[in-house]
């Protein structure tokens, strides 16, 4: 088979599996922030409930959470599941459990930051709510910025400092995902791998392997780069601020 014709059949499962990748992002990535918040709460049974849903996505396969929920609606309430529902229970199932591994990303970035910020913004006479909700890890910036305002601390101190802790261990999760998302085929979703599956079988080749290997590492390669690329930029707002303070 000619490498044009292969990328031509393999193109529309690239697609599929560029698409889960998205997807999944846009939706795990909220809903990770949610359910960290929920696992930081006050209220112990919603902090129950966000480690114990925590602890069940990270504890199961992930193949076995696209089953239950593609399979749950028929067997727990008979309803009928038609093809068009099998891309809709694969980024259910994906969001749900890659927002678990963000939650506890986004956790230890929060609980990262030391006490004693907190602590300042009681001597600021913040509440609790404007502490976590406007400033989120509060900062004393009287000595480092004096001419910032308040709004602007959120959005050049505490919400880059926030991103910078958790930029490194996202970059894993989010390469990871790219990877993942071959397990699209157990709801017969014709993503990159399956069909690279179908063609091989077709032909009797290694070759649409090698171009589905290819095109894995070329989407992480694109990845790791633009992780790293925002990295750099966070490492030089730092640098940048911690000069201008001094």
């Amino acid at each position: 088979m000619e490498i044009g014709t292969l990328i031509r059949e393999l193109g529309g499962g690239m697609w599929i599996s560029a698409e889960i990748f998205i997807l999944t992002l846009l939706f795990s990535l909220p809903l990770g922030l949610v359910v960290a918040f929920g696992r930081m709460s006050k209220i112990a049974p919603v902090r129950w409930i966000s480690k114990l849903y925590i602890s069940i996505m990270r504890g199961t396969p992930l193949m076995l959470q696209l089953m239950v929920v593609y399979f749950g609606p028929y067997y727990l309430f008979g309803m009928r599941i038609s093809t068009g529902y099998r891309m809709t229970a694969v980024l259910i199932g994906f969001a749900i459990n890659y927002a678990a591994y963000f939650a506890e990303i986004y956790r230890g970035g929060i609980e990262a930051i030391p006490v004693g910020q907190y602590e300042a913004a009681k001597v600021l006479g913040y509440s609790k709510g404007q502490t976590f909700f406007r400033i989120v890890f509060p900062q004393v910036c009287n000595h480092i910025l004096p001419a910032v305002t308040k709004s602007q601390i959120f959005f050049k101190i505490t919400l880059m400092q926030m991103i910078k802790r958790i930029v490194p261990p996202m970059s894993n999760e989010i390469i990871t995902l790219v990877k993942d998302t071959s397990l699209a085929f157990v709801l017969a979703v014709t993503e990159m791998f399956t069909m690279a599956k179908q063609i091989a079988a077709a032909q009797t080749s290694m070759v649409p392997y090698i171009a589905a290997g290819i095109f894995y590492y070329v989407f992480n390669l694109l990845v790791a780069m633009i992780m790293e690329k925002i990295e750099e930029k966070l490492n030089y707002y730092h640098y940048k601020i911690d000069h201008e303070s001094a």
